[in-house]
Parts: C-alpha cells; sequence; structure tokens
C-alpha cells in the first residue's frame, strides 16, 4: 500500500511520521521547514496532473490533510480521486465553536469591508491572503504570518512568527499595539487559538472568517482516525 498525503498542516506532517516510508507527503512549498519523511514539493498542475502522478507512482489511496482554507487543492483532490478510483479521505481539524460576539463574513474581502476607518487590526489570515487589505489605507494592521508577503497593507507592522502562541503572549501583544479588532479564518486548532480568548478577554471585536464549502468527502479530524482509515484499506485494491 503507497499513499499519498496533500499536506501544509501539522496534522499532515504527524501522519506522514506515523506512516513512515508507507506514504509520500506532498507540500506546496510555500513554507520553509525541514521535513524528516519522504515528500515532495510544488503543484501537480491541477486535478489532471494530481490523477497522473498517482497512477504513475502507484499510488493507493489519497489522505487530503491540507488546510480548511486550501478549497482549490480539496476540489482538485476529490477530482482526482474520482478520475482515478482511488479512496480519498479528508484530514480537517475542527473548526473553532462559533461564538454569538463574533461578526461572521464568508469571504476576506467581506472581512476587509467590515472594518470601520481608523481601526487597529491584528490581522492573522496568512502571508498570501493580504491583497483584500491592501486598499484599507485607513486602517492600521499587525499583520502576523510564519513567511513574509509579497505586499503588506500600506499602515501598520509585520510579525514573522511560528504557532504555537500562548495566552498570555497574546494579551500581551494585543494591549502592546492597542488593537481594537481581530481578523481571522476559522482554520480550528489550538496552536493558534489563544487570540481568541485574548481578544475576548480584552473586549476586542473578532472578524470571523467562514470555511468555504468543500467536495464531499469521508471526513476524519485527528491523525489517530486517519490512521485508523488506512488500516482498513489494507488489501484494497
Amino acid at each position: 500500500m503507497k499513499l499519498l498525503i496533500l499536506g501544509g498542516t501539522l496534522e499532515a506532517r504527524r501522519l506522514a511520521e506515523a506512516l513512515g516510508d508507507r506514504a509520500v507527503l506532498s507540500l506546496a512549498g510555500s513554507t520553509k521547514a525541514p521535513v524528516l519523511t519522504p515528500h515532495r514539493c510544488g503543484g501537480f498542475g491541477g486535478a489532471e496532473g494530481l490523477a497522473q502522478y498517482m497512477q504513475r507512482e502507484n499510488i493507493t489511496a489519497l489522505i487530503d490533510a491540507t488546510h480548511p482554507f486550501a478549497a482549490q487543492i480539496s476540489h482538485n483532490a476529490a477530482r482526482a480521486a474520482a478520475q482515478t478510483g482511488l479512496s480519498l479521505l479528508r484530514l480537517s481539524r475542527p473548526a473553532w465553536p462559533l461564538d454569538p460576539a463574533w461578526q461572521m463574513v464568508d469571504n476576506l474581502v467581506l472581512a476587509a469591508a467590515a472594518l470601520p476607518t481608523r481601526a487597529r487590526v491584528l490581522l492573522t489570515v496568512g502571508s498570501r491572503s493580504l491583497q483584500p487589505f491592501i486598499p484599507r489605507a485607513d486602517v492600521w494592521f499587525l499583520t502576523r504570518s510564519i513567511e513574509p508577503a509579497t505586499r503588506n497593507p500600506p499602515q501598520g507592522l509585520s510579525l514573522l512568527q511560528r504557532p504555537p502562541f500562548s495566552l498570555a503572549d497574546e494579551i500581551s501583544l494585543m494591549q502592546d499595539h492597542k488593537i481594537s479588532h481581530l481578523v481571522s479564518k476559522n482554520s480550528g486548532g489550538r496552536a493558534t487559538g489563544a487570540k481568541l480568548e485574548a481578544a475576548k478577554t480584552l473586549g476586542i471585536q473578532i472578524i470571523m472568517v467562514n470555511r468555504p464549502q468543500l467536495p464531499a468527502a469521508l471526513e476524519v479530524a485527528t491523525v489517530a482516525q486517519a490512521l485508523n482509515w488506512v488500516e482498513s484499506q489494507k488489501g484494497n485494491p
């Protein structure tokens, strides 16, 4: 059995480490970090390219463990699995439970539009998702990401930091920069969840972006559940 894991999350990395040479971890290459398990970097060329790769490399099952907001990759995975007839599993960490105090929006453009003039914003949407906020020259942004962005909003500061973040550090960060709003994608997970508690403690308005709609797939929430699924696939063609 040879599995392909579409990665980019901590869960993907842990799953690949647990499976060892039974799996290949595919990374987009956008985040620079050491990878100790068998892996490849770069895109496939859409669903067709992914299907061709899996056939060429004799992949027997596909696990989509990409970021919850990597919608295009998940759509490509579903189409490629259908084309090749391979089993597909999606490993997706649960979203953060919704809070009635949050202002919910469906995309980043709406999140940018929801910010009032002269807001001071902690923006934690990733270095590749800043474009909708660049026109808001009337807003001060503290952007935080793992990798540098090609372009940042005109007013503010940029931090390069890797989670996890503690509650105490998040409170201190927001107080030091006089943050009035927090903008986040509902990515879920413990590593970055402290910012929500910190914002609530300080009375900071949270603007939360809903997860995109993904194609139907068998889905699990933990690495342990994914490993159980892998074991259940043994013997399948």
